[in-house]
């Protein structure tokens, strides 16, 4: 660990990935030896809880994020945050060389190598790939938690400046025990899913119950920037065979893992798990060769002409656009494709509408581009509509209780 600490110079910009790779333990190091700096700039996308590095605040540690999330809190409040939130098919070019994010360190967290003597990035292909060509030295901390994933994540020892062996558990997703109302949303998303169809799901507890639902489907594929722990029981239940993936035929294709142990014990050295880039589970040209493309992703609200928030509550930013505009876009340029939005529809315990006359900031998706919106009330099937009739249907599946200030 000493070498690794020795060759991160001072004012570096320090990428790390987010989800279940991040890199704990050489993170741990460099907040417990922080001294050795006066700046240190990271770079992450989405981290699931807060890192060590975030108790020491300017002193040296700030942190830059491709996706906001509230693990970033105390760094917010400390004005040692930067947000460089953007549509995800963005983030390769501000980690390019010449970028305005161009690391000078990539840290990646990698499993022991296979019998061909390859590591694998195991449960994120979003951005790791993308840091460890523009940085000036790529750092590894091998763990035997990490699983090992056949496909993009494979990568060879000569990519790797540096290696560092460490043993902890990996950071995990949380397992959120769905509350009757998502559970019902889910039941009225999984009415819209076609047999056939080729799913991408986005974050949170909604896609479990989704999978969940669908378990009854048939020959289900799955294409998308995530997957969560309800794949695993979709794929237990025949549902989910891939075998319509024009590119990729019986495969699970997805650039991220985000969910619990059991998520990650079902991915290791799985055959049917393809990790990808984000150029393929965001990429227009292999989006637009599949067949029934179904996108369901949430939102905090929808305004009545089905523009999406899915960024800021009142002043604060919470989350980043994603993959949701990226989504968005291809849905709307492939045929037979849909874009569905899902989401409860009140908040803070029934005194929020969440479909409201207007967003609360600028949309993280056009209502133009949005197809279906469900909440628990129904689905309201927007893509043909316009106008009044818009704004009518999506008023047919608030909470009653605010209908009359939606007029």
């Amino acid at each position: 660990m000493a070498q690794v600490l020795d060759a991160i110079q001072d004012r570096s910009r320090v990428f790390v990935p987010g989800g279940s790779a991040i890199p704990t333990a050489i993170i741990d190091a460099m907040a417990a030896e922080r001294d050795r700096w006066t700046a240190i700039e990271f770079v992450a996308d989405y981290l699931v809880e807060p890192a060590s590095v975030f108790e020491h605040p300017n002193e040296p540690f700030s942190v830059t994020s491709l996706q906001p999330s509230r693990a970033l809190a105390s760094m917010v409040e400390a004005g040692a945050f930067r947000s460089a939130a953007s549509a995800l098919t963005t983030w390769r070019g501000l980690l390019a060389q010449g970028g305005s994010l161009t690391p000078d360190v990539a840290i990646i967290h990698v499993s022991p190598p296979g019998p061909e003597g390859r590591f694998s990035l195991g449960v994120n292909t979003v951005t790791p790939l993308d840091a460890m060509v523009s940085a000036g030295l790529v750092v590894a901390q091998i763990n035997p938690h990490m699983p090992y994933t056949f496909g993009a994540s494979e990568i060879e020892r000569d990519e790797i400046d540096l290696l560092v062996d460490v043993d902890h558990r990996l950071v995990e997703f949380p397992a959120i025990t769905p509350d009757d109302v998502t559970l019902a949303v889910g039941a009225n998303v999984a009415g819209l899913v076609n047999d056939g169809a080729m799913l991408q799901l986005g974050l949170g507890a909604l896609p479990d119950v989704v999978c969940a639902e669908l378990a009854n489907h048939r020959e289900l594929g799955i294409h998308s920037g995530m997957i969560s722990d309800g794949v695993i029981g979709l794929h237990a239940s025949g549902a989910l065979t891939g075998s319509r993936h024009p590119d990729f035929p019986d495969k699970i294709v997805t650039a991220m893992a985000g969910g619990t142990r059991p998520l990650h014990d079902f991915i290791h050295r799985n055959p049917e798990v393809l990790m990808v880039p984000a150029t393929i589970t965001h990429g227009a040209a292999a989006i637009g060769r599949l067949h029934n493309f179904t996108a369901i992703n949430s939102a905090i609200e929808v305004a009545l002409d089905g523009s999406i928030n899915s960024e800021r509550i009142g002043g604060r930013v919470i989350s980043g656009p994603g993959g949701s505009p990226d989504y968005g876009d291809l849905a709307h340029a492939t045929d037979g494709a849909q874009f569905i939005v899902a989401l409860p529809s009140t908040a803070a315990r029934g005194t929020v509408s969440r479909i409201v006359t207007e967003l609360q900031g600028p949309p993280t998706v056009s209502g133009h581009l949005v197809d279906v919106v469900v909440t628990e009330h129904g689905a309201a099937e927007i893509g043909d509509l316009s106008g009044a009739a818009r704004a009518e249907a999506l008023r047919a599946i608030a909470d009653p209780a605010f209908v009359a200030s939606l007029a």
